[in-house]
């Protein structure tokens, strides 16, 4: 597939192919056979009018929209469609289905694009700013209110249909449809089924994501929170089932109801890695008899005082995890002044000094108002002798030992996750603890797979590590710098 231009980007721009659309109406046939008006809210070349207009002869009105002039005279060759030039974000969309008879059925496929892709290419086919997320602080800072156009796009057109007998059938990211569920059960929309079924992005529109159909049928009063979850289109039942429970999502309803008890306060404190943001500069790989190398291909001698050996995700997961870098670590805690660096370790200051500008220009603000060359998810916890850890972005629940390298800790990036040990007993304790079928059972009720970080410090801190442990009859490990957490489910 050639590479797309910025405009096509700016608009999401993935035509549904017309086999696509037909297995889609095939899907939708059997969740409403007899709809009286069809919508396609942004009907691109018109697949889905195509496709529709096959699918159900009876129905009496065909509707698409498209800002795409070009495009709009294209789909307006469909067979009984009517098809207007318009913007979604500047249509009336309650006002459009109340001119409607019941039921609706809306489908389609919106843009696939997020905001921050938008502002990145400096376009304006966005909808009107508005915190829809409620986030705040370090939430926005670090990135979490991002989203995709297609799921501001779909939470909307729910909203416009609630009260009515409709049902929506729209392409998009899974994880956007899991969010657009979740604020519509959030928000009390009357929601009688909700479904997915997982398509090949790939093969379909050349793009390496996970994709679903999802359909949601809405009926006055209705208040169902469940989505059942199929592998393919022609999937005849479904793998599982993802819900809202007590204000949590959860991934596997029958593995939440097995293990759903596990759920709690727990005694041990997850830990994240080392954040520092420049690779280049603080990671550096052993070169001959007392030399480093960072990554800007410089030779470097250094004191070993700041030097520790380190992980990162690809490497914590193998089966014996050896680390083959150092990460140079000036600050034992958040916060804390680097000045004396100058006076401990000379070489190690003139180095860090040599680079300033690239440790200075790091894009986060956590950085600011800060010391000079300082990192973030340090503390005594990241100097612990041996550590249960884990990989957030790897797709595998397995917990792995790491202990000294060298006579020194090991330090892990800010990709992994991990519980601070004193002893190889104590982590071998956890690990067996961990990787039990009792707590992969646990994880599974809540981890989406699919997510860029699948295992995440919250996901982990819900498994009540002091209940586990007393079901299996061991004494839980302790570690000093872990208080107590408020239970997070």
């Amino acid at each position: 597939m050639p590479a797309k231009t910025n405009r096509e980007t700016e608009f999401g721009d993935f035509q549904t192919p017309d086999s696509l659309a037909q297995q889609v109406c095939a899907v939708v046939r059997e969740l409403e056979p007899e709809p009286r008006a069809i919508v396609e809210p942004t009907c691109g070349q018109g697949a889905f009018l195509r496709a529709a207009a096959a699918a159900f002869p009876d129905c009496p009105r065909l509707l698409g929209f498209e800002l795409n002039p070009e495009y709009a005279r294209a789909a307006a060759a469909a067979p009984r469609a009517g098809v207007r030039c318009a913007d979604f974000f500047q249509q009336r969309w309650p006002e459009t289905f109340r001119e409607l008879r019941d039921p609706i059925l809306v489908l389609g496929n919106p843009p696939w694009v997020t905001n921050a892709g938008l502002g990145a290419l400096g376009g304006r086919n966005l909808p009107a700013k508005s915190n829809a997320q409620g986030l705040r602080g370090i939430d926005a800072i670090t990135g979490k209110s991002n989203f995709d156009i297609s799921e501001w796009m779909l939470q909307h057109l729910l909203e416009s249909l609630a009260g009515r007998r409709a049902t929506l059938a729209m392409l998009c990211k899974t994880s956007a449809a899991r969010k657009v569920l979740q604020h519509a059960w959030r928000r009390d929309l009357p929601l009688a089924r909700a479904a997915t079924y997982a398509i090949d992005a790939a093969s379909h529109f050349g793009v390496a994501v996970d994709a679903c159909l999802l359909t949601c049928t809405l009926a006055p009063g209705a208040s169902r929170r469940e989505c059942a979850i199929y592998p393919a289109l022609d999937a005849e039942r479904p793998a599982t089932t993802f819900a809202l429970r007590a204000g949590a999502l959860v991934a596997d309803l029958d593995a939440a109801d097995a293990y759903g008890h596990l759920a709690g306060a727990s005694p041990l404190r997850w830990r994240s890695g080392i954040k520092h943001d420049c690779v280049q500069v603080m990671e550096l790989r052993p070169k001959g008899r007392d030399g480093f190398e960072n990554g800007l291909g410089e030779t470097v001698r250094l004191e070993s005082t700041y030097l520790y050996p380190a992980l990162k995700s690809s490497e914590l997961m193998r089966p014996e995890p050896t680390p083959s870098r150092y990460m140079l670590v000036p600050q034992r805690t958040v916060g804390e002044d680097t000045a004396h660096i100058a006076r401990a370790a000379p070489r190690t200051w003139k180095y860090l000094q040599a680079h300033a500008s690239q440790l200075d220009g790091r894009a986060s603000s956590i950085y600011r108002h800060r010391p000079r060359f300082s990192i973030f998810g340090v503390g005594p916890y990241s100097f612990a002798p041996w550590k249960l850890a884990i990989s957030g972005f790897y797709k595998r629940l397995e917990f792995r030992c790491v202990g000294p390298a060298g006579n020194r800790p090991v330090v892990l990036d800010d990709t992994c996750y991990f519980l601070p040990c004193r002893t190889e007993r104590d982590a071998r304790v956890l690990a067996e603890l961990l990787n039990s079928q009792a707590a992969r059972g646990f994880f599974r009720s809540f981890v989406f797979w699919d997510s860029k970080r699948p295992i995440t410090a919250q996901l982990l801190a819900r498994l009540d590590l002091g209940r586990l442990a007393a079901e299996a009859r061991v004494p839980l490990p302790t570690w000093e710098d872990a208080p107590r957490q408020p239970p997070l489910l």
